[in-house]
């Protein structure tokens, strides 16, 4: 059996007086073998970026999917693309996620996981450029909106003693320091997954996060289609959606019974603090 397909991107690698060239990296994917099966999975943002490659990867390993977002056209194309269930969510409405959680368990039966991928970073370029606004908008999608949905996520797997997997999708700049909302709500979010992970170890309840490296999307307006060079950055290249979709659903299946409380950062050590780091 063929564990492995290939993915293969170009790379345009620029050198000092020598003409560019175009070679390729081959990225591996493992191959869909059911490890999800039975298991009824949310994707908050699921109709783009890492969420949508989280979604196709859960929904090939036998998952029952249900993306959420607040663009229903866009939630529309994703799910006649997966073949999944979708629902219209603005995850800075909290008012309705009780009601949300209690619909999704009543039409579907159970709710195993859910994957907090939806967020938004502004970009500004300094911190002179944050503004209330841009604060509030940042902190609502990326850290109060996700605290308070797992929180009812939380209360259903407890009120039903229910075990369930959580799985925050954070970002590399959680582990460092910033100067904007964006990285301040990352950060938060690694210590909210250590947090929970502790109060619910004994519950069967796991907590996770990935902190993916610079990874091709609309927020960070790299196409996967195109050139992926970055110079010094990681591996000499940006990452793909599906790369961070791999690491997810071991996260979410059985072989990572073992870990909780972990935030797996996927840039090929480029944040770790080495004392010699230059």
């Amino acid at each position: 059996m063929n564990l492995m397909k290939i993915l293969k991107r170009s790379i345009l690698y620029m050198f000092k007086g020598i003409p560019s060239n175009i070679v390729t990296t081959n990225i591996n994917l493992i191959d869909a073998n059911e490890s999800l099966n039975g298991r009824t999975i949310i994707v908050t943002g699921g109709s783009k970026g890492i969420g949508l490659a989280i979604a196709k990867k859960v929904a090939a390993e036998g998952a029952q999917v249900i993306i959420t977002g607040r663009d229903e056209t866009a939630l529309i194309k994703a799910s006649k693309e997966i073949n999944c269930f979708y629902r219209v969510l603005d995850i800075c409405e909290i008012e309705v996620f009780e009601t949300f959680i209690d619909s999704i368990v009543q039409e579907f039966g159970k709710i195993d996981c859910i994957v907090n991928n939806a967020g938004i970073s502004l970009h500004e370029s300094t911190v002179l450029d944050v503004t209330p606004k841009s604060w509030d908008t940042q902190f609502d999608t990326n850290l109060k909106g996700p605290f308070f949905l797992t929180q009812k996520f939380i209360k259903y797997l407890v009120s039903n003693n229910q075990s369930g997997n959580i799985l925050f999708i954070s970002s590399e700049t959680g582990n460092t320091c910033d100067i904007r909302p964006y990285g301040f709500t990352k950060a938060a979010t690694n210590s909210m997954v250590e947090g929970m992970a502790f109060l619910l170890k004994n519950k069967g309840i796991r907590v996770n996060a990935i902190a993916p490296g610079i990874t091709a999307s609309a927020m960070t307006g790299i196409s996967s289609e195109g050139n992926l060079y970055a110079g010094t950055y990681g591996q000499g290249r940006f990452y793909l959606p599906e790369e961070i979709a791999e690491v997810a659903a071991f996260l979410l299946s059985d072989a990572s019974d073992c870990i909780s409380g972990q935030i797996i950062t996927c840039n090929n050590a480029q944040t770790v603090n080495a004392r010699w780091k230059k």
